[in-house]
């Protein structure tokens, strides 16, 4: 018990003592004190018990329980503020990166079909995986009928030859006779339109073997342009018509490309030449490629545009397929944090920053791309501020804190921070 307490109930002792003898002594008769008298001294001493009690238990509460309270309040007051690890972001130069997906494809996809009449297919000569060159010949069609249509041409050819040539030669022996009067003026004009004549049936013969001659060579289904076949849809026997459709599929030398699908915010980061790294899914090779085109319209419904990426040919590469692409975007100054220092609530991302007399403040902040360094602050802080980097969730607004410096080669955050 502390001297206060002991004085206290010194005094409170002192007084029932003084109290007890003001009611006792030899002068006072209690055989002859009524009965009245004696029923109200004993209130009084109950009073005074009850005042007694009342007193020590007010004293014992507050030397115990107030001062106890007191002393853990006194105790918070003089405890240190919690060590925090912050750092003063600034700002660096960054190279932005697109992540997005698409489909494979051939940069110029080639179909073949029949061109001339078509007929029955007696020979393929290529199939699906080959390589073919402008001109070569894929597939033959039977021409024996239009064989013998040529062969006719040939033979009305000659005979318009031979008819030339007679009317030539009567020509030319009458222009001799006529100087010597024996042929008159209209027998040469005669002879001279014979000739006319007979070289114009020449020329239409020519033109009708011409002409067959270049409808059997279409007969033949031949390589528009060099390239890698895709696809082969034709076997011997078939018939084909140019209603038949699609014969053979060719990737104009080889060319592939990603058809990457971007949002309308990605698409105007991009331009021709920027370069891409294409990972068909199913393997792990990486390919280099460059954008080639950018979409000129946006489709409506999906609000997305295609940027096409060009690559070289690889057997990784199929049509039809998908991969994912990492694009290399223009390079800007931004404000990197890495993700620790980066909360989010029902608000939306903010920050927390150590301000005036070492105070948490909060800033909102709004993000841009994620780097392999961080999380890039699109707006809401200038770089100059000191960031809380690590347990930003264990802080309140307003609550004071140690800051300490993050060293640049400091690249985990310390314990406890």
């Amino acid at each position: 018990m502390t001297d206060r307490a002991i004085a206290v109930s010194g005094c409170l002792t002192s007084d029932k003592m003084n109290y007890e003898s003001t009611i006792s002594g030899d002068d006072v008769d209690f055989e002859n004190m009524n009965d009245a008298d004696q029923s109200g001294r004993k209130k009084r001493l109950v009073v005074v018990a009850i005042v007694v009690v009342a007193l020590l238990a007010g004293l014992g509460y507050y030397f115990y329980a107030g001062g106890e309270g007191a002393g853990a309040a006194a105790e918070g007051e003089v405890s240190e503020a919690p060590v925090v690890t912050v750092a003063v972001p600034g700002k660096q130069a960054i190279t932005q990166s697109i992540t997005t997906t698409g489909t494979l494809a051939a940069r110029r996809d080639i179909p073949v079909g029949v061109v001339g009449e078509g007929g029955r297919v007696t020979r393929v000569y290529v199939d699906a995986g080959d390589w073919v060159k402008q001109g070569q010949v894929m597939a033959s069609i039977d021409r024996s009928v239009q064989s013998q249509q040529v062969a006719s041409l040939q033979a009305s050819v000659g005979a318009s030859s031979a008819d030339l040539n007679l009317a030539q030669a009567n020509l030319d022996r009458a222009s001799k006779l006529i100087e010597r009067g024996f042929i008159s003026k209209a027998d040469i004009d005669r002879l001279t339109a014979t000739r006319d004549s007979a070289a114009a049936r020449l020329r239409v013969s020519q033109a009708q073997l011409g002409e067959a001659r270049a409808r059997n060579s279409r007969l033949s289904i031949v390589a528009p342009k060099g390239g890698y076949i895709l696809e082969r849809n034709v076997e011997p026997g078939q018939t084909v018509t140019q209603g038949s459709g699609m014969l053979f599929r060719i990737a104009q030398n080889g060319e592939m490309e990603l058809q990457a699908e971007l949002s309308e915010s990605d698409l105007a980061l991009v331009s021709v030449g920027t370069s891409a790294e294409v990972v068909p899914v199913g393997t792990n090779v990486s390919f280099t490629g460059q954008i080639w085109q950018v979409s000129p319209t946006i489709d409506a419904q999906s609000r997305q545009g295609i940027a096409r990426i060009a690559l070289a040919y690889d057997l990784a590469i199929r049509p039809g397929g998908f991969a994912s692409a990492k694009i290399r975007g223009g390079s800007s100054e931004s404000i990197i944090l890495p993700e620790s220092a980066v909360l989010s609530d029902k608000d939306g991302s903010f920050v927390y920053v150590v301000g005036k007399e070492n105070k948490v403040e909060r800033k909102s902040v709004s993000t841009g791309g994620v780097t392999e360094e961080g999380v890039a602050i699109a707006s809401g802080l200038s770089g100059a501020e000191q960031v809380i980097l690590f347990a930003g969730g264990f802080l309140n607004p307003g609550e004071t804190v140690n800051p300490k410096v993050q060293a640049k080669n400091d690249s985990a955050g310390p314990a406890g921070s």
